[in-house]
C-alpha cells in the first residue's frame, strides 16, 4: 500500500504478520534490543529486514540501521528513508538522495484514536477538518489518518532539520479522493487522498528554496491507514 504513495524513485518493502522477524541482526543493532521485550524486539527485526531487502533492490550492500538522534533511522551514505510497524505490518522505503531530499512514511491500524488523544495532536481548525470529513466519510478513520500524516511529516523532516517538530507546528489539510465501504470503517474500507502540512515554524532549507509547506499522499487498505511524504530537490 505505501509503494503506491511514493513516487517510482523509491522502493518499498513490506512485511505482514511475523514475516521477518527472526531475521538475523548486526550486533550493534542486537545490543539496541538486548533488553527489550519480545514484541518490540521482533518489530525492530522485520523492520529491518524490509529495510535490507530494500537496499538489495537499490543495489546497495547489506548495513545495520542504527537508531540515531531521538530514533531516526541511521542510512547507508547516498541513501534517505523512512520506517514505520504497526501492529500485523511493517515497511521500509528507500530512495537515492540524488532522487529525493527526503522521504517520510508511517501506518497505523485503521481505527478511531484512544479517547482524548486527538485533542493533544490536532489544532483547532484541523479538529473541525476532522470532524466534517466524518460526517461526509464514515468509511475513514480521519482522526487517525491526521496522526498517521503527522508522523510523516515529522519523519520527512528530521532528517533535513535535525530538530523537533510539535504536532502542533504544522497543520495538515486531508483531502479524499476516492472512497468504498465508507459505512463501517473496518477492515472492508478503501480509500485514497493527499494532504498538505503547512509548516508554523521556519521550514528547512532543500538547495536555494526553504520549504513552507510538505505534500503527502495516503491510503486506507486491509485495515490500515499509511502516509507518505516526498520531498523533492527542486
Amino acid at each position: 500500500m505505501i509503494g503506491e504513495l511514493l513516487p517510482g524513485t523509491v522502493v518499498v518493502v513490506e512485511a505482514y504478520g511475523d514475516e521477518g522477524a527472526d531475521a538475523p541482526l548486526y550486533p550493534g543493532e542486537a545490543a539496541v534490543v538486548a533488553r527489550a521485550v519480545d514484541k518490540r524486539r521482533r518489530e525492530f527485526t522485520a523492520v529491518r529486514s524490509c529495510a535490507r531487502r530494500a537496499m538489495k533492490k537499490l543495489g546497495v550492500p547489506p548495513h545495520p540501521v542504527l537508531p540515531g538522534e531521538r530514533g531516526a533511522p541511521g542510512w547507508p551514505d547516498g541513501l534517505a528513508g523512512s520506517m514505520t510497524h504497526c501492529a500485523g505490518y511493517c515497511a521500509a522505503a528507500l530512495v537515492r538522495t540524488g532522487d529525493l531530499a527526503s522521504v517520510g512514511v508511517d501506518a497505523e491500524v485503521h481505527g478511531p484514536l484512544p479517547e482524548g488523544v486527538l485533542s493533544s495532536v490536532a489544532l483547532p481548525g484541523e479538529a473541525e477538518r476532522v470532524a466534517r470529513l466524518t460526517r461526509e466519510r464514515p468509511g475513514v478513520h480521519w482522526d487517525r489518518l491526521l496522526f498517521s500524516a503527522k508522523e510523516a511529516v515529522y519523519k520527512a523532516w528530521f532528517p533535513l532539520t535535525g530538530r523537533w517538530l510539535d504536532f502542533m507546528e504544522a497543520d495538515i489539510e486531508l483531502f479524499a479522493e476516492s472512497a468504498d465501504g465508507t459505512g463501517t470503517g473496518g477492515s472492508g474500507a478503501s480509500a485514497r487522498g493527499g494532504f498538505r502540512a503547512v509548516l508554523l515554524v521556519p521550514g528547512p532549507w532543500v538547495g536555494d528554496r526553504r520549504l513552507d509547506h510538505f505534500d503527502g499522499r495516503w491510503g486506507v487498505e486491509g485495515g490500515l491507514v499509511g502516509t507518505a511524504v516526498a520531498v523533492a530537490h527542486g
